[in-house]
């Protein structure tokens, strides 16, 4: 999904207040992880994720990662925490503006 700066500016006022939700250990990217990330971007559609993988090419590839198998979009990345959004298909609780 392609969010324009407008968008992304109101997801990040957005995320502010949230805390991480999903967290990535020294094991990587594991299924289970993977699997929890789609279940809150399902519940909640903005989230934040911790990665503590090692140096920033290994948290830049594990946020890209997450973003690919979970068909999300990573609006955000300060040191080792990103925000990922997906719309929810059914019910969508966020409006983005235009």
């Amino acid at each position: 999904m392609d969010l324009n700066e407008k968008q992304k500016k109101h997801l990040r006022k957005l995320g502010h207040a949230l805390n991480p939700v999903v967290l990535v250990g020294n094991s990587g990217l594991t299924d289970g992880v993977v699997a929890e990330m789609d279940r809150a971007l399902t519940d909640h559609e903005l989230v934040k994720v911790r990665a503590r993988v090692g140096d920033r090419e290994a948290r830049d590839a594990a946020f890209d990662a997450i973003a690919e198998r979970t068909t999300s979009t990573l609006v955000q990345r300060i040191g080792n925490v990103g925000l990922f959004f997906r719309p929810n298909p059914k019910l969508s609780r966020i409006v983005l503006p235009a």
